[in-house]
């Protein structure tokens, strides 16, 4: 916050009538902040120009902080999305020129949102993807909310692919970056009712021995399951294909799909959980099912 916000807090209008800022309608909030505008546009003194500015910022800081709370839980600090808040209110008002369109509120909020979103863009990432990826991302999912409401049901990824014209891939790309934003610790479960953490599930691509052991663990539990079940995890973790195509294959709904998988999933996890099975065999079997899971 600008040190002379604080000189402006110490100096609030009289109009208020001890009233707090927070307790101000959207008619009176608007009419004061025109001619706060008004008078910083007709003053050549900079200091005082200043003060007026500074009092349109106090005066709407509950909007800049409403819509800061649109974006918490998304991986920065409450406190740091309040304060890009305030600095896209203050250049709102410094960038605000009176008889120019609606209303300032109808140019100060694009212009909060804007920075926010800056924010997240250039430090939000916990992995940082592509430029065109974050891009991409922000356009599938406004897209992806768009025709779920127009159909009303969720929407596919070829749904949204179509709509964006783009490729599928591209759009399961950047569905992908949805997890940049932040990290699971190491030491978290690797499922539920699980002593086993994430640490304990990582796979060392370079271990031929350990890849040994686990397709010793899995085979006899791969036996287990039908031909269809079989052939469903050949598509989907071998070859790639996507549930949808998996669907079109077997003839299913995406929907069934998802369920099929979570079920063979479970069955597999049910039978690696005997305790007749070596302990690091289970373990290392286990964390090939979490990556495919």
């Amino acid at each position: 916050m600008p040190q002379s916000l604080f000189h402006a807090a110490r100096h609030l209008p009289s109009w208020l009538q001890g009233r707090h800022i927070g307790e101000l309608d959207h008619e009176v909030r608007e009419h004061h902040t025109t001619e706060l505008l008004q008078l910083a546009a007709a003053t050549n003194d900079e200091s005082h120009r200043q003060s007026y500015l500074d009092e349109v910022v106090l005066l709407n800081g509950s909007v800049a902080e409403a819509i800061a709370g649109r974006y918490r839980a998304k991986g920065i600090e409450s406190d740091d999305l309040v304060q890009v808040a305030y600095l896209g209110l203050v250049k709102a008002a410094q960038g605000y020129r009176v008889g120019e369109g609606p209303g300032f509120l109808a140019y100060a909020v694009p212009t909060i949102s804007g920075e926010i979103k800056r924010h997240f863009r250039d430090f939000g990432w916990m992995v940082r993807p592509p430029r065109r990826v974050q891009e991409l991302r922000s356009a599938v999912v406004t897209a992806h909310a768009d025709l779920s409401r127009t159909k009303g049901r969720p929407a596919t990824s070829s749904e949204v692919a179509d709509a964006l014209g783009v490729q599928h891939a591209d759009v399961d790309e950047a569905v992908l970056a949805d997890g940049c934003f932040s990290a699971m610790s190491l030491d978290a479960p690797g499922h539920s009712e699980s002593t086993v953490t994430l640490a304990d599930l990582l796979v060392d691509e370079r271990d031929d021995y350990g890849h040994v052991d686990t397709m010793l663990a899995l085979r006899p539990a791969l036996a287990n399951l039908s031909e269809r079940d079989r052939h469903i995890l050949l598509l989907r973790y071998i070859r790639g294909w996507t549930q949808e195509q998996i669907g079109r294959e077997i003839g299913v709904s995406q929907m069934q799909v998802s369920r099929l998988l979570h079920r063979i999933l479970a069955a597999l996890r049910e039978q690696l959980a005997d305790p007749a099975l070596d302990s690091g065999e289970s373990v290392a079997a286990n964390a090939l099912l979490v990556e495919t899971g």
